[in-house]
């Protein structure tokens, strides 16, 4: 069998990774890989049309500038699809690239069956993206397990395929004691965990309320360390932005210091201080208690924040459906709000324990792998079509 994959950014890379592994786990025959991926897709077996870090962008004021290079980008990989038709077109996340490829083929070759790797946000914002999607789409990979009834409503079959978060492992509370006594932090020191975001707008955008919030905090904690992992792809900008924080963090790079670093240092912070993202999951997973803040360019908070369904975009609160994690976003992103929300957790760690299990048990903590339950889903479907 042959599958042609598009993920547009690091955490549709890691998704496409384990459901190319999952598939050639289960499948008859050893299945082939063509499309668009990062280095874990292409370390299993992918060769990549172009870089996908090209794809890496986010929020309307800024993928404009890059609007001529990204739609060539878009017919080109359709055009390599159309090329060699696979028995599956897999779409992963990053909908504006990819489900721009699916429409393109599907309208050249509607014989192509289409099957896309997240579902999208209808339950948040747009709900009409669902019924667009199903324009182009025949099935979907959901990572929550309330997204299949929007998504089978639209027109498209969907299963809940679980969430890679639930199946990663995490540090022991005695790597957690040696991440500490390796950066000589003492055992009762507050120690927070500092995670501006992963994209550079991100980084800039919130490095200056990260530091002043930590600055607040400080006041009440003098002896406070903060230790910040660092995404790879945005590792020179921190650098950059840190030297006006008042106490420079500890500087954690994966691609540097290992995976087993970055889990260490979640393990041994107190409370982190992080953007709003799926990294609210990987807190939960290692049981650290969270304060969520961010903003983002002006023009798109104004048409995002009218457009919002729900009342929480933390995926904690929202998948364990209480509102155990505070969030602090747009115009409510303010340095002295975020600082007593910090200490308030700092103050009453187990606060958030409950809703972080239910999430976990949610997203399928103790079942069979994500990446294996989406590649049954998508031979399941095949088979089906």
């Amino acid at each position: 069998m042959r599958f042609f994959l598009i993920a547009g950014e690091p955490s549709g890379d890691a998704l496409g990774a384990a459901l190319m592994e999952g598939l050639t786990e289960v499948a008859e025959e050893t299945p082939r890989f063509d499309g668009v991926g990062g280095p874990l897709m292409q370390a299993h077996g992918l060769a990549s049309l172009f870089p996908m870090k090209e794809l890496s962008v986010m929020g309307l004021a800024e993928i404009l500038p890059k609007y001529l290079h990204l739609k060539r980008r878009i017919q080109e990989t359709a055009d390599a699809v159309l090329a060699d038709p696979p028995d599956a077109l897999i779409s992963i996340d990053s909908p504006d690239f990819t489900l721009r490829v699916a429409r393109i083929v599907r309208a050249a070759r509607p014989d192509i069956p289409t099957i896309h790797y997240v579902a999208p946000t209808v339950w948040a914002w747009r709900a009409g993206r669902a019924a667009k999607m199903a324009q182009v789409i025949d099935h979907v990979l959901a990572l929550f397990p309330f997204e299949p009834p929007y998504m089978t409503s639209a027109g498209m079959s969907c299963d809940f395929t679980g969430h890679p978060v639930a199946a990663r492992s995490t540090a022991s509370p005695a790597e957690a004691a040696a991440f500490r006594r390796s950066h000589d932090i003492a055992a009762n020191a507050p120690l927070v965990l500092a995670l501006p975001g992963s994209r550079r707008g991100e980084v800039t955008r919130l490095a200056d309320v990260f530091g002043e919030s930590l600055r607040a905090l400080q006041s009440k904690y003098p002896e406070m360390r903060v230790v910040l992992p660092v995404a790879p792809a945005v590792a020179d900008e921190v650098a950059r932005v840190i030297h006006r924080w008042r106490t420079p963090p500890i500087l954690v790079n994966p691609d540097r210091d290992g995976l087993a670093a970055k889990d260490a240092a979640f393990a041994a912070a107190d409370v982190a201080l992080a953007a709003s993202g799926t990294v609210s999951l990987e807190l939960a997973a290692s049981q650290t208690p969270m304060v969520i803040a961010y903003d983002m360019n002006w023009i798109s908070r104004q048409i995002i924040s009218r457009m919002l369904k729900v009342d929480t975009v933390t995926l904690v609160n929202l998948i364990s459906e209480t509102r155990a994690v505070p969030e602090f976003l747009g115009e409510a992103c303010k340095p002295a709000d975020i600082a007593r929300a910090l200490g308030d957790v700092l103050a009453n760690p187990g606060q958030q324990t409950k809703a972080m299990n239910l999430t976990m048990d949610r997203l399928g903590r103790g079942g069979p792998a994500p990446g294996l339950r989406a590649a049954r889903s998508v031979l399941d479907h095949l088979a089906r079509s």
